[in-house]
């Protein structure tokens, strides 16, 4: 089992927090897999630092893949992505 710290911008960390949103979509640059813990920590990009509120989740759902278009191409063809959902 893992811990991945991941940077998360307030509107979404709220969604995430209030249950209306329970995946994530990111560039897989880093291994994931069912049983990780997930740790959401809120990033303000307007100031640049984290507020402080974090949470974390149990990853219950993983699928990479190659079949998006959020990234550049190179990104894309070098990393694919990872979404996972959690509770």
């Amino acid at each position: 089992m893992r811990r991945i710290e991941k940077k998360t911008v307030p509107d979404l960390f709220e969604k995430v927090l209030n249950g209306e949103k329970n995946f994530d979509l990111r560039i897989a640059e880093f291994e994931c897999e069912v049983g990780d813990v997930l740790v959401l920590r809120e990033w303000d990009s307007e100031i640049k630092e984290y507020t402080g509120r974090q949470m974390e989740k149990t990853v219950t759902f993983v699928m990479k893949t190659k079949d998006l278009r959020f990234w550049s191409q190179e990104d894309i063809d070098e990393l694919g992505f990872v979404v996972m959902s959690f509770k």
